[in-house]
């Protein structure tokens, strides 16, 4: 079985069954605008938390103010959960109101 092959196989009697690993459903991580938390603050956070450099942070930063929402990442269920609780408590830190969620993609 080669390296890139994500299927088992499996022997039953004399039948071969092959079996699928899925892979885990994506998460869309959505960032909320509000009235209080600052731009600067916001790009900051795109940048620390999801690695996004400064003109990748602005643009998102921007379709947050102008829509009211923007994705900022799509991740396992894990890890969404995760960055999303750890820039909670980012948040609360600098008392910054900035809200984030995740839905399945």
């Amino acid at each position: 079985m080669s390296p890139r092959d994500d299927h088992k196989t499996e022997s039953e009697g004399d039948v071969l069954v092959r079996q699928k690993t899925q892979r885990p459903r994506k998460w869309r991580v959505l960032m909320h605008n509000d009235d209080f938390t600052t731009m600067d603050f916001v790009i900051e956070v795109l940048e620390r938390f999801f690695k996004k450099n400064r003109s990748e942070a602005t643009q998102l930063m921007l379709e947050v103010h102008q829509k009211g929402l923007a994705e900022v990442a799509q991740l396992s269920r894990d890890l969404a959960e995760t960055k999303i609780a750890e820039v909670d408590a980012y948040c609360k830190l600098h008392r910054q109101p900035l809200q984030l969620s995740a839905e399945p993609t």
